[in-house]
């Protein structure tokens, strides 16, 4: 029986764990603080508790639309934080009984290697140290901190802090305006915060085809969120109760921002500070390990997984590249397949996309038909009164292969995994455009976009 030590509890280390346990091994799990890391104690799970929060707040200030009277709502932010809290323990505590389940040995420390075939493990107790077969590193990462002059001034604010404030700010600056950082601004603003949002790059969502992140910027923009982009914050300074930003633009421009609080979200950075990887050999490159398809390192028995190695900080992700290392320490031969991973955004409307931008096939020399339709032509769109956004599908002009599709609307989050299986399977505009879709719902846009593909589709006008 194959012994294994998974270091890091998070979406990428418990998968890992439970995945070798079912096929055999024996599985012994280190975890620093506490299981689910920090997708479900202070990423993924509790910030969409407060999304959903900020969603139901719009619903109430547009509930006269559809004829309610709906007086004046107060809001408790205790209330929401231990709903966030409690939400957070019921998942946690069911990672840590599933372990349990699969009788994975769960010891709470902080890893770091002696050679390839030990570790030592230091918490409360003293220290250990441990032999093992084989590992799999799952120790995810940490919010980045670029060097800016006043990062130590009161309220300024790392991901993980803004999840434990005591009160909703009057006004925030947000440091970042990719993922995390339009996430945030989304629920603070819609709890009733003025949000400012700073970015490097000359967009928002850098990472997301251009249109459409495009039109987000403007969504944001109508809900009151400023956004400079092409800037960045030089200097944070306390004036009495608030922070007074300095803000350098791209075109020479310098302007200061008063905030009570500032919001670092400017990405993160794989966590394996700690774990004195030289001592067993593993390569690493700006501290992200370096692994084969099989998410092997360069250390025969050593594995890694999740977003201290993966070239997408992704929970899913993560989950995928567990399932395969365990299975290859178990004796199988997998490789990670990244051809198609969904990134989902919960703006408001959420935004959703899978495989390549049209940009993206611009630079790869990749002719290309595309499609595009609203959702202000959808009806399951109109009756929830959230007509903004659209599907956007991307094909290449010979076959019509979908190699991309994007989608700006209601339930956009959950639609994409129809679009993920049809790219998987690896299918035509003309496929999807054949598909019976239920009526009304929101995935009859996703047909539309592919009819359009083809400049035929149904709900839009003629052209010309």
């Amino acid at each position: 029986m194959t012994n294994l030590t998974v270091i890091g509890g998070g979406p990428g280390g418990y998968v890992a764990a439970i995945r070798a346990a079912q096929l055999g091994c024996n599985v012994r799990l280190i975890e620093g603080e506490k299981v689910g890391g920090t997708c479900l104690n202070r990423g993924c799970i509790p910030t969409k508790v407060l999304l959903h929060a900020a969603e139901l707040k719009g619903n109430f200030d547009r509930a006269r639309d559809y004829g309610f009277s709906v007086k004046e709502s107060t809001f408790d932010w205790k209330v929401l934080m231990d709903r966030k809290d409690a939400t957070v323990k019921q998942l946690t505590d069911g990672v840590a009984t599933l372990l349990e389940s699969w009788g994975v040995d769960v010891i709470y420390g902080e890893a770091s290697f002696v050679n390839s075939k030990e570790i030592v493990v230091k918490n409360g107790n003293g220290t250990s140290n441990l032999r093992s077969d084989s590992f799999i590193i799952a120790t995810g990462s940490k919010p980045a901190l670029p060097p800016i002059e006043g990062l130590q001034c009161r309220n300024v604010l790392t991901s993980d802090d803004a999840l434990q404030i005591q009160e909703i700010p009057s006004s925030m600056l947000i440091v970042g305006g990719g993922v995390i950082g339009v996430e945030f601004a989304t629920l603070f603003s819609g709890l009733g915060c003025h949000v400012t949002v700073v970015e490097f790059l000359p967009r928002i969502l850098s990472n997301i085809d251009e249109e459409m992140a495009s039109y987000v910027h403007e969504i944001l923009s109508s809900k009151g969120i400023t956004i400079h982009v092409a800037a960045k914050v030089t200097k944070i300074e306390e004036n009495g109760n608030s922070l007074v930003v300095s803000v350098q633009k791209m075109s020479g421009e310098n302007i200061t921002v008063e905030a009570g609080h500032l919001l670092m979200a400017a990405g993160r950075v794989p966590n394996t500070q700690a774990l004195n990887l030289k001592s067993a050999g593993v390569e690493t490159e700006r501290g992200r390990i370096k692994t084969d398809k099989f998410m092997r390192t360069n250390v025969a028995n050593i594995y890694a997984v999740g977003d201290c190695a993966s070239p997408y900080m992704l929970a899913h992700v993560a989950m995928a590249e567990g399932e395969i290392a365990a299975e290859n320490v178990a004796g199988g031969v997998r490789e990670m397949d990244y051809s198609v991973v969904p990134a989902c955004i919960f703006t408001s409307p959420e935004l959703a996309s899978v495989g390549m931008s049209e940009l993206d096939c611009q630079k790869a020399g990749i002719p290309v038909k595309v499609g595009r339709f609203p959702m202000v032509g959808n009806g399951r769109a109109l009756t929830l009164g959230e007509a903004e956004g659209m599907v956007k599908i991307v094909a290449d002009s010979k076959y019509e292969k979908v190699l991309g599709v994007h989608i700006l609307g209601p339930n956009a989050t959950e639609l994409i995994s129809t679009a993920c299986m049809a790219m998987k399977l690896e299918a035509t505009a003309e496929e999807i455009a054949q598909l019976i879709i239920a009526h009304p719902t929101v995935g009859e846009a996703l047909k539309e976009a592919a009819l359009s593909v083809q400049g035929r589709a149904i709900h839009l006008p003629k052209e010309g």
